[in-house]
């Protein structure tokens, strides 16, 4: 067996070597109520790295017990995710499969004198449960008989009361210092279509009483679940323990993946998406899977991040640069080159006549160096800002009487300009030294900057989207969100790209040569280059 990576993985080595377990079995068990974040990606790749490391078997558990918030559009999209990152679950199980063992799991805690019905409003259980500091209250109604509170559920169950007037509480300690096991209510009457059983039930179990089970119906070994449900284990354990679950799942906490610039909360990326700040849960700037997806980042890439920033059991927060090195690093290897200009600005090569093709590396880290041609003529374009009229110490691409390569081309000088009546340059007048062919230079000249272009005569125009982050974690760190928001976060520029960009397969990756790395998209019947990552690298800085 493979030396164990993080804490999880010693745990489970201890317990095969021991005995205690001999076959480990896990679940990812998202809630339907959105679509899987970053965050979830972590989890995503803890659960089902564990499978393969140990031969064991994960289900995709659906935590389907709010049916208020929940629908199979979420749930669809969920697969599509998990399928996206490559990963393959032995089943998929909801906790609506298992409603009926559920309830009568419930009436098992009623029977063992460990639950009672309670006719306290939710307001007034929070008001009597106490404090860090002082212990809680005991309901009226903690005394019930046993026949009495069986009979008052099975009368909750046949919708004889109305959503709030009674729950079914666990009876444990309103003294103890985890607030989790004051009695905490493990059913409520809520009268929600359910988007898998109708209006079957019209009482549901709570997440707290409904996963120990669920869990040990299925046969997991090992429930690990991020830090914010530590101090929900020891009902976790309280559940199978009572009801006398053996061998009974054991719950482990690592800690959630937060990244600096990203919205983490399923509830406010709701919230964006309700609220039309974004379009959508697939908007690239979104830190949702398909979001990420539709950005362009691979999968792999993603995978790569997680493995890297590992497991561990105190919470922190990772640079985002650290993610976009990883995609770069991904990119960098597996996307093709190609010119685009975001800003364009005419060049004209006054000394040139004729056209040409030149040979144009198509990813410089290939083994096999291919290449392929790209149209030459004496009307270029470049990019505005390769050109200076007053350039600081050290400005190595194009100013008045300087020279620099055109990538893939020849040297150029600029001669001359002509300013338009905005008083900006509207064209750049060049000479082209004619020895200077990249591949067959003699000419002799040494320049240190390289530009892209493009060819006036046959280039493309296109929609060029940039995205910036959606918070600002820089200036506005620790407020709320909405504090945060970056109302700036797509740049649009209209642009110019060689025809080949459009002769390739829409969704594939490439890079734009010294500007980023981009995918193209049909929006709406438009072709957009939409950008994946820049090629700004300050994490390796």
């Amino acid at each position: 067996m493979a030396e164990a990576n993080n804490f999880i993985e010693q745990i489970i080595d201890e317990e095969l070597e021991s005995g205690k377990v001999s076959a480990i079995m896990t679940r990812f068990p998202p809630e339907p109520n959105g679509y899987l974040h970053i965050g979830h990606a972590k989890s995503l790749c803890l659960n089902f790295g564990v499978k393969e490391k140990y031969n064991g078997k994960c289900n995709l558990f659906l935590d389907d017990t709010n049916p208020s918030k929940e629908k199979e559009e979420f749930e669809e999209a969920i697969k599509k995710d998990i399928a996206w990152l490559g990963f393959s679950y032995d089943r998929i199980t909801h906790a609506s499969d298992y409603y009926e063992q559920i309830y009568n799991y419930a009436e098992k805690e009623i029977e063992l004198g460990n639950a009672f019905v309670c006719d306290m409003s939710p307001e007034e259980i929070s008001l009597n449960r106490g404090t860090l500091t002082e212990a809680g209250k005991e309901s009226p109604n903690r005394n019930r008989s046993v026949e009495e509170n069986l009979k008052l559920f099975r009368e909750m169950r046949a919708g004889k009361y109305a959503d709030g007037e009674k729950c079914l509480r666990a009876k444990i300690d309103m003294a103890s210092p985890n607030i989790n096991m004051r009695d905490p209510v493990i059913y409520r009457i809520l009268r929600e279509t359910h988007y898998r059983t109708g209006d079957k039930w019209c009482i549901y179990p709570m997440y707290d009483f409904a996963h120990p089970i669920c869990d040990y119906l299925q046969g997991v070994s090992h429930s690990l679940c991020t830090l914010e449900f530590e101090d929900h284990r020891p009902l976790y354990d309280w559940v199978g323990i009572t009801l006398g679950f053996n061998p009974k799942p054991r719950q482990i906490e690592f800690a959630r993946l937060n990244v600096t610039n990203l919205v983490m909360s399923k509830r406010y990326l709701k919230k964006l998406v309700e609220e039309g700040k974004v379009d959508g849960w697939d908007d690239p700037r979104m830190p949702t899977l398909t979001g990420i997806r539709n950005r362009g980042v691979p999968a792999e890439a993603l995978k790569d991040f997680c493995a890297r920033i590992g497991i561990s059991k105190a919470n922190s927060e990772v640079q985002i640069s650290y993610l976009e090195a990883c995609i770069r690093e991904n990119l960098n290897l597996n996307a093709e080159r190609a010119m685009g200009i975001k800003k364009p600005l005419k060049l004209t090569i006054t000394n040139y006549e004729g056209s040409e093709e030149v040979d144009f590396e198509i990813n410089p880290n290939e083994e096999e160096k291919r290449t392929r041609k790209v149209a030459f003529s004496k009307n270029l374009f470049i990019d505005e800002d390769d050109f200076s009229l007053d350039p600081p110490p050290k400005y190595y691409r194009l100013k008045k009487d300087g020279y620099v390569r055109l990538k893939s081309a020849y040297i150029v000088k600029c001669d001359d300009v002509i300013i338009g009546e905005d008083g900006k340059v509207k064209e750049v007048l060049c000479s082209y030294v004619k020895e200077s062919k990249s591949g067959n230079d003699t000419s002799g000249i040494k320049v240190k900057g390289v530009i892209q272009w493009v060819n006036a005569d046959t280039c493309r125009d296109i929609e060029i989207r940039d995205y910036g982050y959606l918070l600002k974690d820089e200036e506005y760190a620790g407020q709320d969100f909405s504090e945060r928001m970056n109302e700036n976060s797509v740049m649009i520029f209209n642009g110019k790209v060689e025809p080949y960009v459009f002769n390739r397969q829409f969704g594939k990756p490439y890079q734009l040569i010294r500007t980023g790395y981009y995918k193209l998209l049909d929006v709406k019947g438009k072709t957009v280059l939409s950008q994946i990552v820049s090629l700004k690298d300050n994490f390796n800085k």
